[in-house]
């Protein structure tokens, strides 16, 4: 390290100068002056570092030079991440804590707001996202950070606090991308990367595979002209072993006595009383799941600096997801039939709620051997033009358009996610045992049945799921910064922006129904079915040592299932749905949403600089106004008619489709004011205010009316939008102290606080939409009662075995004589409830001196004024993701060895208040903490190697409904490796 003294004012600006950090247009706005009369005064600090500590310091000085409470994470080098995640670096950051999707971070939640409450952009403009659901339309608006490797990233910047510059749309936080430029890196930089990404987690694929970059920078003309080309290829394969209650478990009082209610005959230990409040499991799954992941990305950049007041970038980004899963599945349906058991000990008292230790559930008589085989791909395209020009030595204006797109469905004909079940029916009764982490499940088969023989198997109903997703931004931004030579006012920032945001959400799904058995067993080759081992896939798990857990599952092979259905069906001439005789996916929406959103912009900042005292002082106020308007228009069938399917399973039997659409919008006026004062020599206070918005869901503002295909005997339900819908809005108020003690140490304390209004709740009606007659309740329906009782099963069967049924031997409604079919219609609306959310975040990074160490530690509290009420079955609203978050981080860096070891950990947080069948029930996702390790060697100034490890200890994640022992989902997540070289030319 070489140090030259100097005066005491703005060490950090000059630094990140020196060095070049990437720092936000507000901060060099308001010091770009003051830095070059220091620098040409010679007055200014040089300090040399690399690695880990560089990376640091960078992003401390971005942290320490802004207007607001911002946090960053800078490369080392181009190409040198501190995360092969994006996500997973993330996490590092303060306040935020990450969702995670085959054992890697994908979305991001900040100060307690989930994805959708974030905004992410690239270079300063906003990303479009495209998400796909398993069986619906998706709604969301967040962005996967799964979809970009990290070599092209520069630095990561999280703005917690608003500036009148920025885009709208994320009231927890705005994450920038900053990609790497020719012309900041002059001269030749390359490098070849390669490592081997090891994954035993997998059954079936490869434990090693392939993940090769390559980068390319090299300016030409004296540094006038320069180009960058950026590119990587990752292949990793990867399995998980899940539990899982996926239909959700169904609420019950003490003194219930409908669907699920336990028998008073002793047959149960701690019977809830009239005051307990208990829940029965509709369902329990073990999924085993391969997954085969394949990420292609591209970043081409080309800078033109002709003189040295302009300066044209062009770049464009390409990203490509390629994702195939294929899952077996061991399941049993609970029908509300239990038969023995044990719960948790009650009170009797308002507030009790009682989970089971031993449930067993007499309902017959299928064992659901699911296999499933899909690809998704998500695709994302980005160019864009940017050209600043510093018009006179107190101007400079920028202009930027870009034109993005993300697009994400299925890769085939056989969808964006798909199941055929098979299935042997022979189960007469299934216990499991809730006591542990692990639900233990074991079946009792009927007499004569030793368990699952693959010659007594066939299947049962299949659906082929269809989920796309598209979303097109065309952004064109004007901005300019006027600094002034004299005066409290040293530069004024203004700007316009128009943005067009184009999304299109649709779904459909080819489902057949034939729960009961397609076939016999003789039309199934038995070798098709492959005898597995279970307790091994959960070995990690606690309490999956159970001496009761079925010993085995049959997995199979998706073609072989879909050649012998078809094969049934060319025999019997049955229509299998859209391609005939073979199974796919429809290609014909059934809901299908298309949204225009037009934004218009424009902003004025003022930047200040004085002096309190002998305290150096910095006060930004500016203003944002907004309007927008709102296109929104919705696939709309026309129901035919209602088919009676199973005991209570009406399907409801689509016309003609038409497009209906409704149009809304508002507008915005969003101010912020940031202050900052340095009251000792490098010891800052800082004190926020802004207004921040998050535009709702694309299914809220869908422009028609939607009806679920599935009914039941009571009345259908469906949904409709409303474009007028007002974003969320939120009011922030923060403040917080930082003491920047040492080379790239520092100390932080801050309190924060969101009060949100506009949450959007839900109104509901119930009409007889579209004049469907429904057979239940009608003439037919009273005789059938009459003979039989009231069980829905042995009423259908009765209309079976009378001949009410029409020529496809379908129970349908009878026109003018049975009653018409009620429609509960749920449509959002804004509420008048407001939430607030507040907490303290603490941060300390230091550097031993020279020894090589360092060490990172935060934790942030979060809390909100309103929580779940594990005890109430009515609908509530409360804050999602809320949770606290620690990280830690300890490094050594000497010589030519880097080591990191980073701790993370997040509290349990409720992740969701609608269970897997639509109920009211909330899902817990459990504390959670994750150990990686990095280690790096110079071999020389150019080569380098690496090992990297994830999630190194092996823990497992867990998430439960009201009670602990209520489990929804339980996977066996397994530790990854990385080891490699790189080369830099």
């Amino acid at each position: 390290m070489k140090t030259t003294t100097f005066n005491k004012t703005r060490i950090a600006t000059c630094l990140s100068l020196a060095m070049g950090a990437m720092l936000s247009h507000q901060a060099m706005a308001q010091e770009a002056q003051a830095d070059e009369q220091e620098i040409e005064a010679g007055n200014f600090e040089v300090i040399e570092v690399s690695g880990i500590r560089e990376s640091l310091t960078k992003a401390m000085l971005t942290k320490k030079a802004a207007s607001g409470v911002v946090d960053a994470i800078s490369a080392e080098d181009i190409g040198k991440f501190p995360d092969t995640n994006l996500a997973e670096s993330l996490q590092r950051i303060t306040g935020v804590a990450i969702d995670r999707s085959n054992g890697e971070g994908s979305r991001i939640t900040v100060r307690g707001f989930g994805p959708d409450y974030n905004l992410v952009t690239l270079n300063g403009r906003q990303m479009p996202a495209a998400n796909i659901e398993a069986t619906s339309a998706s709604s969301s608006r967040s962005f996967d950070f799964a979809n970009l490797a990290s070599e092209g990233v520069s630095a990561v910047e999280v703005f917690k606090t608003s500036l009148a510059s920025q885009p709208t749309g994320g009231i927890g936080s705005t994450v920038n991308l900053v990609t790497a430029k020719p012309l900041s890196n002059p001269g030749l930089k390359a490098s070849v990367g390669a490592k081997g990404v090891i994954d035993n987690s997998t059954e079936t694929g490869s434990t090693i595979t392939p993940e090769v970059s390559g980068i390319y920078s090299q300016t030409f003309a004296d540094d006038t002209f320069g180009i960058q080309l950026i590119g990587s290829y990752q292949d990793r394969d990867a399995g998980a072993a899940v539990a899982e209650t996926g239909n959700g478990w169904y609420t019950i009082r003490g003194d219930g006595g409908d669907w699920g209610s336990l028998p008073r005959d002793g047959s149960f230990t701690n019977l809830p009383g009239p005051n307990d409040l208990y829940s029965v499991p509709r369902n329990l799954a073990y999924n085993f799941d391969e997954i085969r992941r394949t990420r292609t990305n591209g970043q081409l950049t080309l800078q033109y600096r002709p003189i040295d007041d302009l300066t044209a970038t062009l770049d464009y980004t390409y990203s490509e997801l390629e994702t195939r899963t294929m899952r077996q599945q061991l399941s049993t349906w609970f029908n509300g039939v239990p038969a023995f058991g044990e719960y948790t000990p009650g009170t009797n008292t308002e507030g009790s709620v009682m989970g089971p230790v031993i449930y067993a559930d007499a309902t017959c008589c299928d064992i659901g051997l699911g296999t499933s085989d899909y690809t998704a791909v998500n695709e994302n395209n980005s160019i864009g033009l940017n050209v600043e020009w510093m018009a006179t030595d107190n101007l400079t204006l920028e202009v930027d358009y870009h034109v993005s797109d993300a697009e994400a469905g299925p890769k085939n004909n056989l969808g964006s996610n798909n199941v055929v079940s098979a299935v042997q029916f022979d189960r007469v009764l299934t216990e499991v045992d809730y006591s542990q982490d692990f639900p233990v499940m074991d079946i009792t088969y009927a007499d004569g049945v030793n368990g699952l023989s693959a010659d007594r198997m066939l299947t049962s109903g299949t659906s082929i799921r269809n989920s796309y997703m598209k979303s097109e931004i065309d952004q064109l931004q004007f901005r300019g910064n006027y600094y002034l030579d004299e005066g409290i006012i040293t530069s004024i920032d203004f700007g316009l922006s128009a943005i067009e945001v184009k999304n299109r959400s649709a779904y459909s799904v080819a489902q057949r129904d034939t729960w009961g058995g397609y076939g016999t067993p003789e039309d199934y080759p038995d070798d098709i079915f492959m005898q597995e081992n279970l307790p091994g896939r959960f070995d990690d798990v606690l309490g999956s040592n159970g001496a009761d857990l079925e010993p085995f599952y049959y997995g199979s092979n998706l073609g072989d299932l879909i050649s012998a259905i078809s094969s049934i069906a060319v025999e019997t001439g049955d229509n299998l749905g859209p391609c005939g005789t073979t199974l796919c996916m429809d290609p014909n929406y059934q809901v299908d949403r298309r949204t225009t959103e037009e934004q218009w912009a424009a902003y004025l900042q003022a930047n200040m600089q004085f002096d309190i005292g002998n305290m150096p002082a910095w006060l930004s106020i500016g203003a944002r106004y907004e309007d927008t308007t709102v296109d929104s228009s919705a696939q709309v069938p026309e129901i035919a008619y209602l088919r009676w399917d199973g005991a209570n399973e009406f399907g409801l039997v689509p016309g003609d489709y038409q497009f209906t659409s409704l149009d809304g919008g508002y507008d915005h006026f969003l101010p912020s004011v940031d202050f900052k004062v340095e009251v000792l020599e490098d010891w800052f206070v800082r004190a926020s205010y802004s207004k921040t918005i998050t535009r709702p869901g694309y299914a809220d503002i869908q422009g028609g009316l939607t009806v679920n295909q599935l009914a039941r005997f009571n009345g259908g339900t469906g949904g409709a939008g409303n474009p007028n819908l007002l974003p969320f809005e939120s009011t922030n108020f923060d403040i917080s102290t930082e003491f920047y003690y040492g080379e790239g140490s520092y100390v932080s304390v801050a309190y924060f606080d969101k009060e949100v209004d506009n949450f959007i709740g839900t109104d509901t009606y119930t009409d007889t939409l579209f004049d469907i007659a429904t057979p239940i309740g009608g003439p037919r329906y009273d005789e059938a009662v009459a003979a039989v009782g009231d069980d829905l099963g042995a009423i259908r069967d009765y209309f079976i075995s009378q001949g009410y049924t029409n020529e496809a031997g379908e129970i349908v409604g009878l026109d003018g004589e049975d009653p018409l079919l009620p429609i509960t219609v749920t449509q959002p609306v804004n509420s008048d409830a407001s939430r607030s959310v507040d907490g303290m975040e603490f941060a300390v990074q230091h550097i031993f001196g020279d020894t090589g160490f360092g060490a990172i530690v935060n934790y942030t509290m979060v809390d909100g004024d309103v929580e779940y009420d594990n005890y109430s079955t009515e609908t509530q609203f409360v804050l999602l993701g809320l949770s606290d978050t620690a990280n830690a981080v300890l490094f050594y860096e000497m010589d030519a060895w880097e080591v990191r070891a980073a701790w993370n950990w997040r509290d349990k947080f409720l992740a969701a208040t609608v269970d897997g069948n639509g109920g009211q029930n909330p899902t817990y996702v459990e504390a959670y903490d994750q150990l990686d390790v990095n280690v790096r060697y110079a071999v020389n100034e150019n080569l380098e190697v690496f090992v990297e490890g994830i999630n190194v200890t092996g823990e497992y994640q867990r998430s439960h409904q009201r009670h602990p022992n209520m489990l929804v989902n339980i996977a066996d997540v397994e530790p990854r490796y990385n080891i490699g070289v790189r080369y830099a030319f």
